[in-house]
């Protein structure tokens, strides 16, 4: 398996502040095909923006809602970068405005449409390389569908997301299971069902979804979100937390850029996101966001340290390290541990 030296031209996160004026956001280092941005300092909508449903197609990560136009929220998607409008929700100014973050991830554009599965997709974007593809479809409400991701390698993680109407999102990770999903608006903890991925786990060409609404409800529009795991650049994986200050360490195989955790089983609790660019350094406390909410940016004593060869948790924060919890997590890169040159990455 190839190592990807550069994790920079497949995922990276910019900050910025927002002037209350339609202008071009740069430093991703390349055009990106799926776009969250949340505001730092105000509770406002995450804002998700793919390039398979297009800009101004927006979707809110902390709940139901369906997919809806906004004219004035990411306008484009460009060589380096983004176009946002005038929206508070990823361009505030003054008093109602302030900081952002926009994680960004390349697929390949538009795409296509696949043809492997019982249900063709209407776009397929997929990037092999970074083992990531967007997909879009319209289900069936037949149990045992099949859906061609593109990927050529097994996906670890997949979101889905009904657009047509409120819904939950749907999550599967392989270390929860084909038999259950974890919602990613929720601090539900996984709920085991049939309809949300039939018991089949996905293969190197196709995910297979059930009948339930989320994923495969009649003549309902989905959006899929899919992940391979890639040496150096990514990984999908599950810890046990063990309540101390010198926490539970979890081995990546990279120095992270990005890492999203979730409990699972121990309590009910948020999903948790942390990146080197809010936080570029490991401190005595980190920053971090909440996917399944609205709320600002928040410090957390219990903190993430992100190292050259993983992620390290303090404390007995319930929400990433309590005593005996299980948890999933995802991540991605800014330098693998061990480069194809054979040089090794250096700690923050």
């Amino acid at each position: 398996m190839a190592i990807i030296d550069d994790p920079s031209n497949f995922f990276n996160t910019v900050l910025y502040s927002g002037t209350g004026s339609e202008n071009a956001r740069t430093g991703v280092n390349f055009q990106p095909d799926w776009v969250w941005i949340k505001q730092r300092n105000g509770s406002t909508n995450q804002m998700l923006t793919d390039s398979v449903r297009g800009a101004t197609k927006t979707l809110h990560s902390q709940n139901t809602d369906a997919e809806s136009t906004d004219a004035q929220a990411l306008k484009s998607f460009n060589s380096d970068g983004f176009t946002v409008g005038t929206d508070t929700d990823v361009n505030g100014a003054g008093g109602t405005g302030g900081t952002y973050v926009a994680w960004n991830w390349k697929a390949n554009g538009q795409g296509s449409s696949n043809t492997d599965g019982t249900i063709n997709t209407t776009y397929t974007s997929v990037n092999t390389t970074a083992g990531f593809s967007i997909s879009k479809f319209t289900g069936n409400n037949t149990s045992g569908a099949t859906i061609g991701h593109g990927l050529g390698a097994v996906p670890k993680m997949i979101i889905v997301k009904r657009l047509d109407t409120a819904d939950q999102w749907c999550v599967y990770h392989q270390s929860i299971g084909n038999t259950k999903r974890i919602k990613l608006n929720s601090t539900d903890t996984p709920s085991t069902g049939s309809g949300y991925w039939n018991n089949t786990t996905p293969t190197s060409s196709l995910f297979t979804i059930g009948n339930s609404s989320e994923v495969n409800g009649s003549n309902g529009n989905y959006i899929a979100y899919c992940f391979a795991e890639k040496q150096g650049y990514s990984k999908f994986g599950s810890y046990t937390g063990n309540g101390n200050a010198d926490g539970a360490f979890v081995y990546t195989g990279f120095k992270p850029a990005f890492v999203m955790v979730k409990i699972t089983a121990g309590q009910t609790d948020n999903w948790i996101m942390q990146d080197n660019k809010i936080n570029s350094f490991n401190g005595a406390s980190s920053q971090r966001l909440r996917p399944n909410s609205s709320g600002a940016e928040f410090s957390s004593s219990n903190e993430i340290d992100l190292l050259s060869n993983g992620f390290k948790t303090h404390g007995a924060d319930g929400e990433i390290n309590g005593s005996g919890f299980s948890y999933i997590y995802m991540a991605f890169a800014e330098n693998p541990f061990v480069a194809s040159n054979f040089n090794a990455a250096t700690a923050r």
